[in-house]
């Protein structure tokens, strides 16, 4: 581990980048907008490692915002892809891949029966909200505050993540009426969701099972069992967004963790292992009205490409092969919140560090975090502070106050024992 120097190649290559595409970034919160600066230019990495244009090196806690967790560049992945892309990235027609990734998804996950691979978790999400209006025959569907799932149309209210860093409840460009058909909860609260189902209109619940997009908060003990219910009680389906959570606080995802099965899950990141893929799926009712079978149209000319199931099938089978991972990403996780919550506790100022498993996050300036209402109070400008000079030190965090950290198999190494040194004194620093 290296601390960062002065980053001149990556300062170049950020002006340049600026002059042809927005922000210089294809993602906004690449962009470094919300902690200051600008980003380094990554050139290779490995393990838990970053290692830039500028020669400098990082211990990486955004692990591609958690599609990587393994780590990055594993042999085994790596191996699956130099032997499939010698054959062919691309054919538009069926592949024996295709099949096998299909049929362990479904052994692994509770709600899926069948499944559909796509090429983001932005169409995953928007094509299982449009199976539930298919289903239901009804337009409007509930998501919670500070929740993100994806770019379309409908989930562009008071979403997380980027939008939260960037202080914009909402995007120009998605039309009132489409809008409109959007109702907003309070996540944690059962109360609030109750209200929005009232006039049974509701095609769906779409919730991240643990909300991943403004930090990390994990769910209450009835949260989760109780949007089950409400929906059974008013005909609506329950769509979890396990594109962050599936296959990384579980085998099986947050649904099996939490023993509570939804009716449709969209999946992404770790189940394309770390290439551009994803996946929604559930009951198959549900499922067999997508075209071909039914009505329901939905189609992508890159979907299941040999590159995606390549990754994708070697990351599964190794977790499924090392399901004691997900014991030690528990404990990894709880070692991490405890020691920061210490740092905290002994410079005498408030903040909140959750986990759940190798998923978690860091809250300054507030006792509690439970929902939206809570998280919007934490202190940007600390965590813009704590951010810089964790960097400096040569530890990479995702660059927003309202983002979840990761963990990889790569940090279990002792990787991990370095970088809490470095986040305690960064914490530290940060705070005077």
């Amino acid at each position: 581990m290296t601390p960062a120097t002065s980053r001149t190649r990556s300062t170049e290559w950020f002006a340049r980048a600026t002059e042809v595409m927005p922000g210089g970034v294809n993602s906004p919160v690449r962009a470094f907008g919300a902690v200051g600066g600008s980003p380094p230019f990554v050139e290779s990495a490995r393990g838990a490692h970053l290692h830039t244009v500028d020669g400098d090196e990082y211990i990486d806690f955004v692990a591609s915002w958690g599609a990587l967790i393994l780590g990055h560049a594993h042999p085994l992945v790596v191996a699956a892809l130099e032997e499939v892309i010698a054959a062919g990235t691309s054919f538009g027609l069926p592949t024996v891949a295709e099949v096998e990734l299909a049929e362990l998804v479904c052994s692994l996950v509770p709600s899926v029966e069948v499944v559909r691979m796509v090429n983001s978790g932005t169409e995953a999400t928007a094509s299982v909200l449009r199976i539930a209006r298919a289903a239901t025959g009804r337009s409007k569907v509930v998501k919670f505050e500070g929740c993100y799932h994806g770019h379309s149309d409908s989930f562009l209210v008071k979403a997380g993540s980027g939008l939260a860093t960037f202080g914009e409840p909402s995007s120009p460009g998605v039309p009132p009426a489409t809008a409109s058909d959007t109702r907003v909860a309070r996540y944690n609260d059962l109360d609030s969701v109750a209200d929005c189902l009232a006039d049974r209109e509701v095609a769906a619940v779409v919730v991240e099972p643990v909300a991943g997009n403004m930090g990390c908060v994990p769910p209450d003990p009835d949260f989760l069992p109780g949007l089950r219910r409400l929906c059974d009680e008013h005909g609506t389906l329950l769509v979890f967004d396990e594109v962050m959570t599936g296959f990384r606080v579980a085998l099986g995802g947050a649904q099996a963790r939490y023993g509570v099965v939804p009716d449709l899950t969209a999946l992404g990141k770790v189940v394309a292992g770390g290439a551009p893929g994803a996946a929604y799926g559930g009951r198959a009712d549900l499922m067999r009205q997508v075209a071909p079978d039914g009505p329901v149209y939905q189609a992508g000319t890159l979907a299941g490409n040999p590159l995606v199931t390549a990754a994708g099938l070697a990351t599964l089978r190794y977790l499924a092969d090392h399901p004691d991972l997900y014991d030690r990403f528990d404990v990894a996780g709880g070692r991490v919140a405890d020691h920061l919550g210490a740092v905290l506790s002994r410079i005498g100022r408030p903040g909140v560090v959750t986990h759940v498993g190798g998923m978690f996050g860091i809250f300054l300036g507030v006792e509690d975090v439970r929902s939206w209402d809570d998280v919007s109070a934490v202190d940007r400008e600390w965590f813009g502070r704590f951010f810089r000079a964790a960097l400096e030190r040569g530890v990479l965090l995702p660059p927003s106050a309202f983002e979840a950290w990761f963990l990889m198999e790569a940090h279990l190494d002792g990787t991990l024992d370095r970088a809490l040194d470095v986040l305690e004194e960064a914490l530290e620093v940060s705070a005077r």
